[in-house]
Parts: structure tokens; C-alpha cells; sequence
């Protein structure tokens, strides 16, 4: 296994709301995790923030995480405390106006690989040479999408593409969708929307398939989005399930 993440502020944003970690805890199971925060006074990086170190210091100090139920218990518990804070935050911030983030997260043991998401950044699994994502936008167009009242390409320029409808501390409660996947893939690819509105998913796997160190891919698909115009902050986390080196 080898793993690498990045975070970029981008061209056009003043500054930078999203948050990405990749832990180990002492089995050696891998927590990935993307945040996109969003709300005034640069309240979204205070949102993000708090859902990345939270998940991120609950596993790297858990030993193991447990069975899939487990698992899913655990995510789901911690999910709630997240909200509660954000919740509780924009409560005591008056100028925390739309206060939010969503979250991505791929959770990896040796005996299964789970997804979990709120929002629209990305979830994929790398399997021979293609990119296939696993989570679901909760986005105003994608429901749109799925009730065929919009093409895939008509959400893409949509005036209203960037309408969540389900984020972290946006409601009382919020529920995280959860996806079990098949562990025999090559990869794992979690990202902000700032990756996929600049890059197609063939463009990303021209760039996993190059002889590239794993570090020098992240930062390169981060220099194409900039050099596209960098619209938004970019966050990657990618993990390597082939190599044969840890880190």
C-alpha cells in the first residue's frame, strides 16, 4: 500500500475550505477522508476542519475498527457528533451564515471496503485502468438526472449544479449513505468537487496510468485543474492497494 494526499487552494477561491487526511490506526486499516466546507466567514474550513480531525483522531487511536457492523456504527456515531458540533458552532458564530461541509470517506480493512458520503465530493475504486465511482451526488441536478428531467450533460452547465441537498450541518440529522465494495480493486480515489468539474474521468486515468510516483500524480491532476482555471479548492486522497511500499 502506498498512499498520498493534497489540497489546493485553486486560481479563483481567496482561500482554501476543504480538508482531506489518510490515517492508519495500529491494524493497519486506512480511513480516507475529503471535506468541502462551505458558509460565511470563512466558516466552511472551520466545518471541514472539524469533520476530517474528528474522524481522523477517533481511528488512528482506535486499534481496530472491528466488523463491517462495526464499522458502520462507528462511522455512523461519529457522523452525528460532527453534525452536533457544526450545529453547535454556527449557533455560538452569528457570522457563520450557511455553515456546512460534505464528506466522502472509504474506509479499508482486511476483511471488507466500505464507502461513505454526504454531499458531492467524490468517492472511486481504481480497477483495471478505469476509474468507477462509488458514491452518489446529493445535488439538486443529479435527482434531476435520476428522474430524467435532465441528461448528464445538461447538469454539468445547469445553473443550479452547485445546489446541495444534503450536507453536514444542514439539518438536526443528517444521514451518511453507505456502500459496500468488492476489496479486489488497485486503488482508491476520494476528491472535492473541484477535481471533477475540471477534469474528466479519462483525463484522471491518463494521469494514474503514467509512470509517475504517487505523490507526483496528485500534484499533477492539481496542476491540470489550475491550469484549466482552478475554479475551485482541489483535495485528493489516493490510496495505492498494488505498490509494495507502505507509507
Amino acid at each position: 500500500m502506498k498512499s498520498y494526499y493534497l489540497t489546493d487552494t485553486g486560481k479563483v477561491r481567496s482561500h482554501n475550505e476543504d480538508s482531506v487526511t489518510i490515517v492508519r490506526n495500529g491494524s493497519g486499516e486506512y480511513l480516507l477522508v475529503v471535506a468541502d466546507g462551505m458558509g460565511g466567514h470563512r466558516a466552511g474550513e472551520v466545518a471541514s476542519s472539524l469533520a476530517v480531525t474528528h474522524l481522523g483522531k477517533r481511528f488512528s487511536g482506535a486499534s481496530s475498527i472491528g466488523s463491517m457492523l462495526d464499522a458502520v456504527n462507528w462511522l455512523n456515531d461519529n457522523v452525528s457528533e460532527i453534525n452536533e458540533a457544526i450545529l453547535e458552532y454556527a449557533k455560538n458564530h452569528f457570522d457563520s451564515t450557511g455553515l456546512g461541509t460534505t464528506l466522502v470517506l472509504a474506509l479499508l480493512t482486511k476483511d471488507y471496503l466500505i464507502f461513505g458520503n454526504i454531499g458531492d465530493s467524490s468517492g472511486f475504486v481504481i480497477k483495471n485502468h478505469k476509474l468507477h465511482k462509488v458514491t452518489h451526488d446529493h445535488t439538486l441536478v443529479n435527482l434531476l438526472v435520476e428522474a430524467g428531467d435532465l441528461t448528464e450533460e445538461e447538469a454539468k452547465v445547469h445553473p443550479k449544479r452547485n445546489v446541495l441537498m444534503k450536507a453536514l450541518g444542514a439539518a438536526e440529522k443528517v444521514e451518511l449513505d453507505i456502500f459496500e465494495v468488492e476489496k479486489d480493486v488497485d486503488g482508491l480515489l476520494l476528491c472535492s468537487d473541484g477535481l471533477t468539474t475540471m477534469m474528466t474521468k479519462e483525463q484522471i486515468e491518463k494521469i494514474l496510468e503514467e509512470d509517475l510516483t504517487i505523490e507526483e500524480k496528485v500534484a499533477k491532476m492539481i496542476k491540470k485543474c489550475n491550469a484549466r482555471g482552478g475554479n475551485d479548492n482541489i483535495s485528493i486522497a489516493l490510496l495505492d492497494m498494488k505498490s509494495g511500499c507502505e507509507s
